[in-house]
């Protein structure tokens, strides 16, 4: 995996108001060996990822693999540039049980109005977010979600563990992609297993950035 994202997340997670013992960490690796230095346990896994031809002819291929998820939480990427932004809300919002507040939170404030709205609402709320687009101006500023020389964009997706189901979280999408079972101590494998689907379809392609959130 190349790039940081880490501590960007980092930053505008602490931003919007969350605090406690669960945080994000870089992935060194999509294999095993990468994946085994992440601290244990962790429940969501963002891929940082180059939007090439082969993943958009992928995507079309994917479409009527979409679920319903009701027990999920999913948004619809209406903004520019927002990947960032809606895949930590993604991360976030289907972890419930593992995320603290600041009494003030902005982002906890979000995902409660937020909570009973369909994705495309949901979306639109967040465009109406001041406090969550101003943190997302600082992530794209930062350069997440950015057009490479070579005019490719990037572009961040979520996995998430929600009732023992590996669900693909991406706003480009109209829902989530189910990928099967998982266990909470294999999810992080789980998951890894299915960027490397990324990686292989990009056909030598080597900027991809991973980070997990873990019990730190």
């Amino acid at each position: 995996c190349e790039g940081e994202p880490f501590q960007i997340v980092s930053d505008v997670l602490s931003g919007l108001g969350v605090c406690g013992s669960w945080g994000f960490v870089d992935v060194l690796g999509l294999e095993d060996e990468g994946v085994s230095s992440v601290p244990s346990p962790s429940c969501a896994l963002m891929l940082l990822f180059p939007l090439t031809q082969q993943h958009e002819s992928f995507r079309q291929q994917q479409a009527g693999k979409v679920s319903g998820g009701t027990d999920l939480y999913f948004l619809k990427q209406t903004v520019v540039n927002s990947c960032g932004t809606v895949a930590l809300l993604h991360a976030v919002a289907n972890n419930p049980t593992h995320i603290e507040y600041d009494g003030d939170s902005a982002l906890k404030k979000f995902l409660d109005e937020t909570a009973n709205m369909t994705p495309a609402q949901r979306a639109t709320h967040l465009e109406n977010n001041q406090a969550i687009r101003e943190a997302h101006e600082e992530v794209a500023a930062q350069g997440q979600c950015r057009v490479e020389a070579d005019n490719i964009n990037f572009h961040f997706i979520t996995f998430v563990n929600v009732k023992g189901q590996l669900y693909e979280l991406d706003g480009r999408m109209e829902g989530p992609v189910n990928h099967g079972t998982t266990k909470d101590d294999s999810f992080l494998k789980d998951a890894a297993r299915v960027c490397r689907g990324f990686v292989e379809r990009a056909e030598g392609e080597v900027r991809f950035s991973a980070v997990a959130l873990c019990h730190t």
